[in-house]
């Protein structure tokens, strides 16, 4: 007879995996930022933070795993979208956006540490040539000195947070600042929009299949039992991510006297360490974030190249890996503000379509029947976000019809439609089956 269940042991193990694989550089300067910026606002602007950035990848673990893979869940609206979302996905979670911040986001930190006659652009380019020769590496041999580094680094870092949170903490109430842009208005919405740029909710999809493989080759098959698993895993990641979150946070709120000036997480955080710490403080923190950063890229750089080598059968994995190294390269030099910024854009594309159907595999019971639903409410969507995404990137001032729909002024323009597509649709199919039935 199938194991129905985990050990509370087991359980815990795999949902300190299901973090660890979540957490990376992005969901460490995203939530100090946050607070910076958000000052009063802090509590509902958190919430809505939380919601994107644990709510939604928590969900779409478990959708991915009940439907076997990304790929199964996509092909729902049409095999050719699916063949094309899932490139996007593993092209955002790889060269275009997470890859190129795990080398500006380590250079962030280790800036401070340098000699000032130096210059930071040249400093930029020799570091950044290095951190990928390397990356590419070990990404040649990942089984070598990438499980070496995770045990590290992934101690070290939660230290690290314990740490510099605890110090926070333990200081002085700081005095709580008004919120600054874009926090001023809708605060929490901000929050949730924030949440989109950790890409968890992506790489969730991703994520599934791996987690759903692990709890199997545990014992747990039957597919209730599989669920109730990972949905037991999500809760152990979500406490841990939620508390270290609000801990960041609290250390932006507090940074607005140490780092008046500071415009992203990594600066702030380096601020708060160096505060509390002294200079070893800063050494310790570009210390880790350099291993966890390194780990995490050469992770990516291996996971993207055996997607696309497997997708793209004449172009081995090494051209592949090259290929994602010299882009994110480049890349990674524009900085880390600029790739922040770049990524509100891309992601706000994206996100839409991936809550889309993460929502419609949670309801595959109702989608599946009226079958019409999986490709009118993606496309509706899909159109929406992408014009916005555009016109955000291009002509951040350029008024389009979609202006006019609700929620449009809160970023969420995309919802109504979805919303009427789903019931138009609903309501069309079930006319044809009853046509059919008769």
């Amino acid at each position: 007879m199938a194991q129905q269940n985990l050990s509370a042991r087991q359980s815990a193990l795999v949902g300190v995996t299901l973090f660890s694989m979540f957490f990376g550089a992005g969901n460490l300067i995203l939530p100090p930022l946050l607070g910076f910026q958000a000052g009063e606002a802090t509590v509902p602007a958190a919430l809505g933070f939380l919601v994107a950035a644990i709510g939604l990848p928590v969900l779409g673990i478990v959708v991915v795993a009940l439907a076997g893979t990304v790929r199964d869940l996509a092909a729902r609206v049409h095999p050719l979208f699916a063949r094309i979302f899932v490139a996007a996905v593993y092209l955002a979670i790889g060269p275009c956006l997470a890859i190129p911040r795990t080398s500006s986001t380590a250079f962030e930190m280790l800036a401070p540490l340098l000699p000032a006659h130096i210059p930071i652009e040249t400093a930029s380019i020799v570091f950044s040539v290095a951190f990928f020769a390397v990356a590419y590496v070990l990404a040649m041999h990942p089984g070598r000195l990438t499980n070496l580094l995770g045990r590290i680094t992934g101690p070290a870092l939660i230290a690290l947070i314990v740490a510099v949170t605890g110090a926070a903490l333990l200081s002085p109430v700081p005095e709580v600042g008004p919120a600054v842009v874009p926090y001023t208005d809708g605060a929490a919405v901000q929050g949730f929009l924030v949440g989109y740029q950790t890409m968890d909710l992506l790489a969730s999809l991703t994520f599934g299949l791996v987690i759903a493989t692990n709890i199997r080759e545990m014992g747990v098959t039957d597919p209730g039992g599989l669920t109730r698993e990972i949905s037991r895993a999500g809760v152990v990641a979500g406490v841990l991510m939620a508390l270290i979150y609000c801990g960041l946070a609290f250390v932006g709120v507090g940074a607005r006297t140490i780092a008046p000036d500071a415009t992203n997480g990594a600066a702030i955080l380096t601020a708060s360490a160096t505060a509390h710490f002294g200079t070893v403080g800063t050494v310790v923190v570009a210390a880790i974030f350099l291993l966890a950063c390194l780990n995490v890229c050469t992770g990516l750089i291996s996971c993207c190249g055996t997607y696309f080598a497997d997708e793209l059968p004449r172009v081995s994995y090494r051209a592949c890996a090259v290929a994602f190294a010299v882009f994110s390269c480049v890349l990674s030099n524009f900085g880390l503000d600029t790739i922040l910024a770049f990524s509100v854009p891309l992601l706000g594309a994206m996100y839409p379509v991936a809550i889309v159907l993460v929502l419609m595999g949670l309801a595959h019971g109702l989608s599946d029947r009226y079958r019409l639903m999986w490709p009118s409410v993606v496309a509706v969507t899909a159109v929406v976000s992408v014009s916005d995404a555009l016109r955000a990137a291009f002509a951040p001032t350029l008024w389009l019809p979609i202006d006019a729909l609700p929620l449009a002024g809160l970023d969420l323009a995309w919802v109504v439609p979805a919303l009427c597509a789903a019931l138009i649709s609903y309501l069309v199919s079930r006319s044809l089956n009853a046509r059919a039935a008769a």
